[in-house]
């Protein structure tokens, strides 16, 4: 099985078992490490994440994937909250998270709104809009990114 087939059925089981418990899927990740796979998954929920939900989860899911015979060869299971820095992911993720502060990373070079050339901005998150993600930059100006050019945003922490 290919692992993208792999990875289609992992998340396909999690996502059908986070449902349930009413706990979101931010992030799986599934991939080799060292010398045998990895399987992390970060899962958050309104109020956060506690240990015991990651137990339970980390528990249920471990007995799905044995029972369902998705997983092959032998692999470690992580669950964990996101942490501080969650990841953004999805686009109703720019909604939830506006008036926070984040860090966006893009594939390559995109001009902010002055038109300066840049691969990661920091600011206020405005939203998402027709496909843009709009920011409010540390330095005060606006900036336009088109949400397919990101690589990577996260929540920054501020201290």
């Amino acid at each position: 099985m290919a692992k993208v087939d792999t990875v289609e059925k992992i998340t396909s089981v999690a996502l059908s078992l986070l449902d349930s418990l009413g706990i979101e899927l931010v992030e799986l990740e599934y991939r080799k490490e060292g010398q045998g796979m990895v399987l992390r998954l970060f899962i958050d929920k309104p109020g956060g994440i506690m240990l015991d939900d990651c137990a339970d989860v980390s528990r249920e899911l471990s007995e799905l994937l044995d029972v369902e015979e998705v997983i092959e060869s032998h692999y470690n299971l992580e669950v964990s909250s996101p942490g501080l820095n969650r990841p953004l992911t999805k686009p109703a993720d720019y909604e939830r998270y506006a008036g926070k502060l984040v860090k966006v990373r893009t594939f390559e070079m995109v001009p902010d709104d002055a038109g300066n050339m840049r691969k990661t901005f920091l600011g206020l998150l405005v939203g998402l809009k027709d496909g843009v993600v709009l920011l409010t930059l540390k330095e005060g100006q606006p900036a336009s990114i088109p949400f397919n050019k990101i690589a990577k945003t996260n929540l920054e922490f501020e201290f």
